[in-house]
């Protein structure tokens, strides 16, 4: 099991290299907050339909988990001045920390990080 970042979902969409292992990670069952749900929803919506690429993703045995207190708190802790991370990248990682399994991001700015498998 996995959590996976609105980037990897958004490389997946637009076929670019790593395509592939976000599809096998969809597959497999892969975990996503509801705010990376919603940044997803959000950058499709700017040049395409959402319904289909709705239909496609919930095709998939993808979780959208719910926005817990807990994944809130931990997001805006991980916030420094200056920091490369969206709110959306926060949720991300707080959400990965919380269930303790890695998160799959094609956010370069992410590669250093431990727990991060990046999409290549």
């Amino acid at each position: 099991m996995i959590v996976i970042d609105s980037s990897a979902v958004l490389a997946y969409l637009l076929g670019e290299p790593g395509a592939d292992g976000v599809r096998a990670a969809l597959t497999d069952g892969a975990i996503m907050s509801a705010v990376n749900w919603s940044e997803v929803a959000q950058k499709v919506r700017r040049v395409d339909g959402w319904e289909a690429t709705r239909s496609l993703l919930l095709s998939y045995p993808l979780h959208i988990a719910p926005i817990a207190v807990d994944d809130a708190e931990a997001a805006a802790a991980l916030w420094t001045p200056g920091s490369p991370l969206s709110l959306a990248d926060r949720f991300c990682l707080a959400l990965g920390a919380r269930l303790e399994l890695p998160v799959l991001s094609a956010d370069r700015a992410w590669f250093n990080r431990p727990e991060v498998i990046p999409v290549r």
